[in-house]
């Protein structure tokens, strides 16, 4: 009789390696490895063992985390009962942590999948091998640690002695035999960045300023081959900026810096003083937040994860409320979400009510606040430090959309509750009111006040479009120069396409009473259009 044959075994040899050095060779470690796994494999034949096409190889990556591509394919393979036995010269190969290693038998058991050594004999499915394994990947990690632990010392030793040992090269140098070297093109935009932040007095300011001079981040190639930079510097990035010491030519540790080799590209009385204005201006800040009574500050955000910061208005002596997505003071309106704006007291009203609907088991079924009806909202100070409480103990996040709230609770934070709502549109409708049809000849002309008034404004207005043209300005710039919002920009630029006949009735004192500045803003753009809206005869 011939013996039964054996049960065909599926196996996967997964092999890796710490760093890139030697991977361009013709025949490097993971080859090695892969080698001596297929001679096991081959040996163990008559137990039916039979190699799978796939590789599962991991060149440049660190043992002490799973993130790895090859080892996230090998996994997916196994969760998809594609493989019956995975093969690993060394058990580091597969990981150096105790932790992970757990993770991992745990998903090979579940998946009735066995783990061998080429090098090191011992067997999964028993305590003995069980507990040979977990003493050798005991002196794994621990040989990962002290690696790690002798990498630092020597970085600190380095960088006590001012030596450059790597990292991301900060703008205005570039790397040569080991040594930071002052790029002077780049070293120019630095020192323009810190003088411009003091003339400005905010970052936000200084963003905006940046961008219209078309000033980007340093464009630069990764080991992976993907480019990054050639982007705006935005406030995080430009605060880093400002505070980094190695601009003094100094070597930053942790908390501490040391002098450097590198020459410096700020003097030290300029670097002093934006860091007082640095100081100042986030202590001011601190101390506004305090005091604005925005119950929401740190947890609403836009429907593009923007955050939602307190602000206000005084409008007739009364103080309004309200939350503005962030990106708008950065000069980044493009990247704000649908809701950009939003009345205080109407989204806070929202997230009371719905924490006032959590019940005693924590289901939440929530009722619809009432829809915002306007953008601006009178301070509310009853019970504010109550409310504060409730929606620090509640409340993780607040994502504001068009059409809902999503309020994700610190009590259920799987299954964030939606409130419909629908904010009114805060832009005023606006209509040209028809003078009488009796005749433009015979209705009262407009007081001298309002004719200088409205020249005066299409005068400007033709001005600022004059500079749009010519010096390439955008109308934030204008906006941030005249001190108005870009509202009121865009509203006086309307003014300088009014067509030639009404702007000479304006200049002749002939324009009809009630024909003032107001109610020649945000015209039609053509001319036979504004004639017709205003009653005025055609080529007049």
């Amino acid at each position: 009789m011939k013996p039964a044959s054996a049960k065909p075994q599926r196996c996967a040899i997964y092999t890796r390696v710490s760093t890139e050095n030697g991977l361009e060779q013709e025949f490097n470690s993971l080859h090695a490895q892969r080698e001596a796994a297929q001679a096991y494999i081959k040996s163990q034949a008559h137990e039916g063992w039979k190699l799978i096409r796939e590789h599962y190889d991991d060149g440049g990556f660190s043992g002490g985390s799973l993130e790895r591509p090859g080892l996230q394919k090998l996994l997916a393979d196994i969760r998809e009962r594609r493989i019956d036995i995975v093969v690993v010269y060394k058990v580091d190969r597969l990981t150096r942590s105790l932790t992970d290693f757990a993770k991992l038998v745990e998903l090979f058991d579940s998946h009735g999948v066995a783990f061998v050594s080429v090098t090191q004999s011992f067997n999964t499915t028993s305590s003995m091998g069980r507990l040979t394994l977990n003493v050798l990947l005991s002196f794994a990690q621990f040989e990962r640690e002290v690696t790690g632990e002798r990498i630092r010392d020597k970085i600190a030793a380095s960088k006590k002695k001012g030596l450059w040992v790597g990292g991301v090269v900060p703008l205005g140098y570039e790397v040569r035999d080991r040594k930071l070297i002052v790029v002077e093109e780049e070293a120019a935009t630095v020192r323009l960045i810190f003088s411009r932040y003091l003339d400005l007095g905010s970052l936000s300011a200084l963003q905006r300023d940046l961008r219209e001079r078309g000033i980007i981040t340093r464009r630069r190639t990764l080991s992976s081959g993907r480019a990054i930079g050639g982007r705006a510097l935005t406030n995080g990035p430009l605060a880093y900026m400002l505070r980094n010491r190695m601009y003094l030519g100094e070597i930053n540790h942790r908390d501490k810096s040391y002098p450097g080799e590198h020459q410096p590209i700020i003097d030290e009385k300029l670097f002093d003083a934006v860091q007082a204005k640095l100081t100042e201006n986030c202590q001011g800040r601190r101390s506004a937040r305090q005091s604005s009574n925005a119950l929401l500050m740190g947890k609403l955000f836009d429907d593009r994860g923007n955050p939602m910061t307190p602000s206000y208005a005084i409008k007739k002596g009364v103080r309004y409320r309200y939350y503005v997505s962030c990106v708008l003071n950065q000069g980044r309106k493009e990247e704000a979400g649908s809701v950009s704006r939003v009345a205080a007291e109407a989204v806070e009203r929202i997230v009371l009510d719905a924490i006032g609907d959590l019940s005693p088991v924590k289901q939440i079924e929530l009722r619809p606040g009432p829809p915002s009806t306007e953008l601006l909202s009178p301070v509310r100070y009853a019970d504010t430090v109550e409310d504060a409480e409730k929606i620090a103990a509640h409340v993780d996040k607040i994502s504001l959309g068009s059409r809902s709230i999503e309020i994700r609770f610190l009590e259920g934070s799987d299954c964030p509750a939606k409130v419909p709502w629908s904010p009114q549109n805060f832009r005023r409708k606006r209509e040209v009111i028809q003078p009488s049809s009796e005749s433009t000849n015979g209705a009262r002309p407009m007081r001298a006040e309002a004719r200088a008034k409205l020249l005066c404004a299409v005068a400007k207005g033709r001005r600022w479009l004059d500079q749009m043209i010519s010096d390439k300005v955008g109308i934030e710039a204008i906006a941030a120069r005249e001190g108005v919002s870009e509202r009121s920009a865009r509203m006086g630029l309307s003014l300088a396409f009014l067509a030639p006949d009404i702007v000479q009735a304006a200049v002749d004192g002939t324009l009809p009473r009630g024909l003032g500045l107001s109610r020649l803003m945000d015209m039609p753009p053509s001319w036979a259009d504004q004639r017709r809206a205003l009653g005025f005869a055609p080529n007049r």
